[in-house]
């Protein structure tokens, strides 16, 4: 069956791999579309110390079941679905105390094992989410939206809260949109002003771009000199990193989602003074998922998300554009 491969480095190209044989309790999914990760991006650009190549890429899956292993019913074959495509290992800490999410030995698709971008792929029924009555691309959004609705879980955002969310890409999305689910007021950042249209139109109450001069002024006057009471960092570099500590609010909570791929320097002082509360964002939950659904099956325009949708062959230049200009994609899908 015809698969996408990242062969090494900058090196991508479509290849045919050998369709598996459904274990116990496995289906079979014939693919409808797939979603480029960041994550992908990385495998791609060779920044992903978590990856050995050949890898094939892809985990944010929109699919329908065409077949069904023993242990699982054939009355659910026709059935469209997305799944969660990590694993956990049931023995340690994070999955003894249930954020199986943040197992210390989760294996992503498309990450430390082989992914979904490929005609056909075998995944265990346990991991699957039913959605019926969401498009074929929607399903696709379910996964890289999820992480964003987590971070917001894992700040406490409620309704009193201003939370400012730094990075508009398909993550920030996520948490821009579950924040305002939430009642949340919430300021929006980036340095890309078409992301921060979109993050306007999802629901952001304001959007600064983070190279305005007067950016941290602008921060102080939408928070009554305080600062936001949750900022989210999505974007995974130094600045934003930083940015989270230096604006939130005495008292507040920073939570991070993404690698920054560098130690970052940070003035200690202001974790103490502040008595900040900083956590990390891991993957998502299947209640994150399902938040997710119920929240694609209610907005008709979600699909303004997805950036473009090509075709496998066109994956190897996708991907190298965007490796060219990071800042310029939200979401792209392959069609399988």
């Amino acid at each position: 069956m015809k698969s996408i491969i990242i062969n090494a480095p900058g090196n991508a190209s479509v290849g045919l791999v050998q369709d598996k044989q459904l274990q116990k309790g496995e289906v079979k999914i014939k693919l409808y579309y797939v979603g480029i990760c960041g994550s992908d991006l990385s495998t791609y650009m060779g920044k992903n110390p978590m990856v050995k190549y050949p890898r094939i890429p892809g985990h944010e899956i929109s699919g329908e079941i065409v077949e069904t292993g023993e242990g699982v019913s054939k009355e659910y074959v026709g059935r469209q679905v997305t799944c969660t495509p990590y694993t956990n290992c049931g023995q340690c800490y994070s999955c003894k105390t249930g954020r199986t999410n943040a197992c210390k030995y989760n294996e992503t698709l498309g990450v430390q094992r082989d992914g979904a971008m490929t005609e056909f792929h075998n995944v265990p029924f346990s991991k699957l989410l039913f959605a019926d009555g969401l498009s074929r691309k929607k399903l696709a959004l379910v996964e890289p939206l999820s992480v964003g609705f987590h971070a917001v879980a894992r700040g406490e955002v409620i309704d009193n809260d201003v939370v400012m969310v730094l990075g508009c890409g398909m993550i920030g999305a996520g948490a821009i949109i579950r924040s305002v689910l939430r009642g949340a007021k919430v300021i929006a950042v980036d340095i890309d002003e078409r992301k921060l249209k979109i993050a306007k139109s999802i629901g952001a109450t304001h959007t600064i771009n983070a190279m305005d001069s007067d950016f941290e002024n602008q921060i102080l006057r939408l928070t009554n000199g305080f600062g936001p009471s949750v900022t989210i960092e999505a974007a995974g570099n130094i600045k934003t990193y930083q940015t989270a500590i230096a604006q939130v609010a005495f008292t507040g909570r920073v939570v991070f989602i993404g690698y920054a791929g560098k130690e970052i320097a940070f003035p200690t002082h202001l974790f103490v003074q502040k008595e900040l509360d900083m956590r990390g964002s891991r993957n998502a939950t299947r209640l994150d998922f399902e938040a997710v659904i119920n929240y694609l099956k209610d907005n008709d325009d979600s699909e303004k998300l997805i950036t473009k949708v090509i075709t496998p062959d066109q994956f190897s230049s996708e991907i190298n554009s965007w490796s060219e200009n990071p800042g310029s994609v939200m979401k792209i899908l392959v069609e399988f």
